[in-house]
């Protein structure tokens, strides 16, 4: 089965990958890791904040916006 999760808010549509693709960017470019050692990625949409937080491996903590 394949699924999609879109985020619809004002206007603006992001999928799923928009999110993870940028989370991943953040960890390799910003903080300086390697793709491999990513556990696990917990990310929370706010819309109304136009705001992605993220948690990589249960400790790394961050943001972004879309």
């Amino acid at each position: 089965m394949k699924s999609n999760i879109y985020v619809e808010y004002q206007g603006i549509q992001k999928e799923q990958k928009d999110f993870v693709t940028t989370a991943k960017e953040i960890w390799v470019k910003q903080l300086g890791n390697k793709i491999k050692d990513i556990e696990t990625l917990d990310l929370y949409v706010k819309p109304e904040e136009h705001m992605v937080y993220y948690v990589f491996n249960d400790s790394v903590k961050g943001n972004f916006s879309f």
